[in-house]
């Protein structure tokens, strides 16, 4: 483990998993420490992880880190998986998010995104939290192929029985990931010396999955209004944040890695949604 440290970090992201090459599915997965450092693990294959380290959103956790030689990135570390320790239960949301919101304050706080984009050029971070002034709608797009390819399914499958992780009949067992058949992307403002400007960014946040899945299997086909609801109404009526990340093949562009949405305070500016119904 030359060059390692053991780093705790607080969990804020876990991006909806791919297929790899090298490592079965994975996740990027994005937190911040204890001194209030944005830092990116990539790759994870969550859900090869072992039961006792499993761990969620807004949990602290300690592992083995080092930075990545791959990725230029500075944010980006790799983590050694089997010394993940989980560091008590996710953060309560109680007293309206009490603990979070002091964990979060310690962060930069981007009021618009071209700003964050500036420090990107300028000092080349790489992660990120925006807080939109206006939420203008959700675009929801179909991919051009809904189901995973041969080559893909290939990649999703042959980690998994490789010797360590399965055995023959876990192998058999185990539901490869399901496709996402939909892209989702936010369409938002943000307000600037009293400029308005519009942007458009993808979410890819493990959570907007996981909704769409559950509002499928509830609503079948109806499943787009109850997601709109949340997606649209309910978190941006919320104090809306975005920790926003690049893509390591594509440094210059941006995505929605995680939403992050304490309640309103009695201070923050009232919620300016339109929505697409």
């Amino acid at each position: 483990m030359a060059g390692a440290r053991r780093e705790r970090i607080l969990i804020l992201c876990k991006t909806y998993p791919s297929p790899s090459e090298k490592h079965a599915e994975t996740s990027c997965v994005a937190g911040m420490t204890a001194d209030g450092k944005l830092i990116r693990l990539f790759p994870v294959p969550f859900r090869l992880i072992r039961d006792d380290q499993q761990f969620k959103k807004w949990q602290w956790i300690s592992a083995q880190i080092y930075k990545a030689n791959d990725d230029r990135r500075p944010e980006s570390h790799k983590i050694y998986v089997d010394t993940i320790a989980l560091d008590g239960a996710p953060l309560s949301t109680a007293r309206d998010w009490e603990v979070r919101r002091r964990e979060i304050s310690k962060l930069p706080l981007f009021t618009d995104f071209a700003e964050l984009d500036r420090q990107r050029e300028a000092d080349g971070i790489t992660l990120g939290l925006v807080r939109p002034s206006k939420v203008l709608g959700l675009d929801i797009t179909a991919v051009d192929q809904a189901e995973w390819t041969d080559e893909e399914l290939r990649k999703l499958v042959q980690h998994q029985q490789q010797a360590g992780l399965f055995d023959d009949d876990d192998a058999r067992a185990f539901q490869t990931l399901r496709k996402l058949p939909f892209a989702f992307h936010y369409r938002y403002e943000c307000e600037v010396g009293g400029e308005t400007r519009s942007y458009r960014h993808k979410i890819a946040d493990w959570e907007i999955g996981a909704l769409y899945w559950n509002c499928r299997n509830r609503h079948k086909a109806n499943w787009e209004r109850p997601l709109r609801e949340k997606i649209e109404q309910k978190l941006p009526s919320a104090d809306l944040m975005f920790l926003m990340g690049t893509i390591h093949r594509f440094p210059d562009q941006w995505l929605i890695v995680s939403l992050i949405y304490p309640p309103r305070s009695r201070t923050d500016p009232p919620f300016q949604g339109e929505f697409v119904l």
